[in-house]
């Protein structure tokens, strides 16, 4: 293979990675959530039934993932639109890249307990 033809798994490629895997787990949760809702209309027990295993500490801490998913994914796609864009956005993609990743830590922290709260309020008391 000739010299320079090889991708050598860089901070491009892990963002470019993480953008589809989060893309799909969104629509995956888009999906499901289509189904849950239209479950309603067929039988509201059985909406009730799903609704209440959606107040667990498993899925709440799955929640906590949807926001990082999401939260990743529209940061993410603000950088790849910088680098489709803006003039500079390809000699800058590794900084926004980090700036990216520094502003999602940071929404993270942020979000942490306000949608853990209540797995955190069951697990540890109030």
């Amino acid at each position: 293979m000739p010299a320079g033809t090889l991708y050598r798994g860089r901070e491009g490629m892990w963002s470019w990675v993480a953008h589809r895997v989060t893309g799909v787990l969104i629509f995956f949760f888009l999906f499901v959530h289509v189904l849950d809702t239209a479950l309603v209309r067929v039988s509201p027990e059985a909406y009730d039934d799903v609704v209440a295993t959606y107040k667990t500490p498993i899925v709440n801490v799955m929640e906590y993932g949807l926001v990082a998913a999401i939260l990743f994914h529209a940061l993410n796609g603000l950088r790849v639109i910088a680098v489709d864009f803006w003039s500079k956005g390809p000699r800058y993609q590794k900084q926004m890249l980090w700036t990216v990743v520094g502003v999602w830590v940071v929404l993270m922290a942020g979000a942490f307990y306000p949608v853990l709260q209540h797995t955190l309020r069951t697990l540890f008391g109030s």
